[in-house]
């Protein structure tokens, strides 16, 4: 099969339901009305809420929720096959990921910029906030802790990238001013600054930069720290200096990258060398249920529901922006997630090369083989435009790089505020300051990363991540799901998304807990049964919420 024609079918699916699906339900379903006043207006601060060009918050939603989990999920997934990879890719993004990130974003609209954590609260109880914000505090602790190991090790594989990355920082504060200080607009400064972030892509692939051991420890660790340092200071920040504009200049970046990928493939024309459908490689889980937890942000990610209802809502300045940030965030990713399927499988010359690639689950799930499969993929294509392999390589692993930080720095603030919502439950006030809430969701990540040996303490716990991003997934579309039916409107379209993704998550956190039951990985077992028995909690409250039927229109 040649990857053109699965690019084409992929394009036209994702244009097609952007327009008509995404369409009928910011139309049909929520009913997107433009003068109502959205949370970015009603509560504008100058730090947190910030009305903002539409194009601005597209760029900060979908590099939010991209990171590199889009990338990675799909070059393990491909072990089974490149036909129920691109199938959920395509049809999960569709039906279920943009409905959700949309939803949630609606939801939390209607609810004065609330969280999905807090709305538990207004859609189902007092009791099921709690419980809801515990389970996200334990997500972002692990988000934050893996990706500051994630882009630590990414620096040390492809130095080519260090340059290019932190200079991006300064380019972020010069859009941000721009727009919001001189009021130059948008287009102007963020077109200066992509252009600058490419001659920063060429100065790095002639000049990388190696992180030397320091007395903070190797490399790496060494890393570590300044990415959590970074993580901090962007969360204290208001979010129109640094976060905002550098996502928009990344979203900007993977427009270009992606561009020039899927321009080189059609030049380059490759066949698809990985088997169809490949049900039970060496070493891997079953393919039902793992399938849909391995590819969780190129499909349905709950952490994307945190950065809807968390980050982009505060930002929304028109409802009718709603459909494009929120369903077409979601799609963007689904393209990048398409790429990743097609990267790791027509980007090989020839089949035996895959096939050593992906030999077995071990070989094909470490770090270095997930990211190399995709770079080395993608730069083969671009170089099939003429452009240097250097260059090329450099293009795509800056592009990876750019997500991964912008996923951490995000999920910092994220936290911040799950821990301030806390802090006002147990009336522990300080800890809503911005300050303080900041460290401890900077450092505690770093605590984990040190507690093993070589920074590597995220890794611990890593092993619930899918489990418990998809579990969130679930749960918010609970959430999604019960306002609808209370404000009397249909409820189709996120129940049925609902009830797939709870009973694959659960399937196989049952799987996962008997496994570390048989291994007496006793610290995971205990983990994993309380986030399964919360979850069932939850479940139990939404359903005792639907018993007491519809309430008035909120």
């Amino acid at each position: 099969m040649n990857a053109i024609i699965i690019a084409v079918i992929a394009l036209g699916s994702f244009y097609m339901a952007y327009k008509f699906y995404g369409g009928f339900l910011a139309k049909k379903i929520y009913a997107l009305d433009p003068d109502r006043k959205t949370p970015a207006h009603e509560f504008e601060d100058g730090f947190d809420y910030v009305p903002t060009d539409k194009r601005v918050l597209w760029g900060h939603h979908f590099t939010s929720i991209a990171g590199a989990a889009p990338i990675v999920g799909p070059a393990i997934a491909v072990i089974w096959g490149w036909v129920p990879a691109i199938l959920w890719v395509v049809l999960g993004t569709i039906l279920m990921g943009a409905g959700h990130d949309f939803g949630a974003l609606v939801v939390s609209l209607r609810h004065k910029g609330k969280s999905i954590g807090e709305l538990t609260e207004d859609v189902l109880n007092p009791r099921s906030r709690t419980l809801f914000l515990f389970i996200i505090l334990f997500l972002l602790l692990l988000v934050i802790a893996v990706f500051a190991l994630v882009i630590a090790v990414l620096f040390n594989k492809y130095p080519i990238a260090v340059f290019p990355i932190w200079f991006e920082i300064p380019l972020a504060i010069f859009v941000g001013y721009s727009i919001y200080r001189f009021k130059w607009g948008a287009t102007i400064p963020a077109a200066i600054a992509l252009v600058v972030m490419y001659i920063t892509i060429w100065i790095g692939s002639q000049h990388p930069i190696t992180m030397p051991d320091t007395f903070l420890g190797s490399g790496l660790v060494t890393w570590e720290w300044i990415i959590i340092i970074y993580a901090f200071c962007a969360s204290v920040l208001p979010v129109w200096t640094l976060l905002q504009p550098r996502d928009y200049i990344n979203a900007e970046e993977l427009i270009v990258g992606l561009g020039l990928m899927y321009a080189g493939l059609f030049v380059v024309a490759p066949t698809i060398v990985a088997p169809a459908v490949q049900a039970h490689p060496e070493g891997a889980p079953s393919m039902i249920p793992f399938l849909f937890i391995t590819i969780a942000c190129g499909a349905i990610s709950g952490f994307h529901s945190l950065v809807s209802s968390g980050t982009t809502v505060r930002q929304l300045d028109n409802e009718r922006d709603a459909q494009m940030v929120g369903y077409g965030g979601m799609i963007g990713e689904g393209i990048l997630s398409t790429m990743a399927v097609l990267a790791c499988t027509a980007g090989f010359t020839t089949v035996a090369l895959w096939k050593e690639h992906y030999s077995s689950w071990g070989a094909a799930a470490g770090l270095g083989a997930k990211v190399g499969a995709f770079v080395d993929g993608g730069a083969r294509f671009i170089q099939g435009l003429g452009i240097g392999e250097s260059f090329a390589t450099g293009i795509v692993v800056v592009l990876v790089v750019s997500f991964a930080m912008t996923t951490i720095d995000t999920a910092t603030r994220l936290q911040r505020y799950v821990i301030g919502e806390l802090g006002s439950d147990y009336k522990l006030n300080f800890l809503k300051n911005r300050y303080i809430g900041s460290f401890i969701a900077a450092f505690s990540a770093l605590a984990l990363c040190l507690l093993k040996a070589g920074g590597k303490g995220g890794l611990i716990l890593w092993p619930l991540f899918g489990t418990s991003n998809q579990l969130l997934a679930g749960l918010a579309l609970v959430m999604v799901t019960v306002w609808l039916y209370k404000t009397k409107k249909p409820t189709i379209y996120t129940f049925l998304p609902m009830c797939f993704m709870l009973f694959m998550t659960m399937w196989a956190m049952l799987v996962n807990i008997s496994n570390y039951w048989n291994s007496e990985n006793w610290l995971l077992m205990a983990i994993g049964s309380i986030l399964f028995i919360l979850a069932l909690w939850l479940v139990g409250e939404a359903y005792l919420a639907f018993k007491k039927g519809r309430s008035a229109t909120t």
